[in-house]
């Protein structure tokens, strides 16, 4: 991490949250990836010039961005799966600490059996996807429909640690996963339905505007 990025990082210490805090020492030790500080306080304040009203999120882990979304914004809903049974436990219990059972609504489930059986006539202002980098495609097909006019499509781990750009490449199985991303992000960006932009905060973030 560079001094820039360190800095930028330092400035969201806030420790008049202890349980997000100690959500981000437990990702850490537990290496469960959850939102660099930058992302997340980039993807909030997204939520705040939006004035969402409604989120659907693919990957709770451990519901840190889940809680952090719900936070961002008085009265915001969040419809998030999980597929891990022990990260999705945890998650419920985090849930349940941030006292925030009534606006974030977690099931365990594969996301694209989830999308397909748990919404028929619901739309979402906005989506977040942070899941398996291979399903990224999938995952944006399934939502599209969900998504009217308008809402925004915003996708993390989109350079994934320098792996996309071929910065790095000590790492066989990152390196193909940073292939896949490279694909993605080229679909996405000529995606008939979407305006997309990539930027460098936190692990990349690709916000898409949807344009029809």
């Amino acid at each position: 991490m560079n001094k820039t990025k360190q800095y930028v990082q330092s400035l969201y210490n806030d420790e008049s949250n202890p349980l997000i805090a100690s959500m981000e020492q437990y990702a850490i030790e537990n290496n469960v990836p959850i939102m660099e500080k930058d992302g997340i306080e980039y993807l909030k304040q997204l939520i705040r010039i939006q004035q969402t009203k409604k989120i659907i999120e693919i990957g709770s882990a451990i519901g840190y961005s889940a809680i952090q979304m719900a936070n961002s914004i008085p009265d915001v809903q969040v419809y998030t799966v999980e597929r891990d049974e022990i990260r999705y436990e945890i998650a419920k219990q985090h849930i349940q600490e941030a006292n925030l059972e009534d606006r974030i609504h977690i099931d365990l489930d594969d996301a694209l059996n989830w999308i397909d059986h748990r919404f028929t006539t619901e739309r979402f202002d906005l989506a977040f996807i942070d899941a398996a980098k291979g399903e990224y495609i999938n995952y944006v097909e399934k939502i599209t429909p969900l998504l009217p006019k308008g809402s925004l499509l915003v996708v993390d781990n989109v350079l994934f640690k320098g792996y996309v750009s071929k910065e790095k490449q000590d790492n066989k199985r990152f390196v193909k996963i940073g292939e896949k991303i490279a694909s993605f992000n080229e679909w996405l960006l000529n995606h008939p339905q979407y305006q997309t932009t990539i930027i460098e905060t936190g692990d990349g973030i690709a916000i898409a505007l949807k344009t029809n």
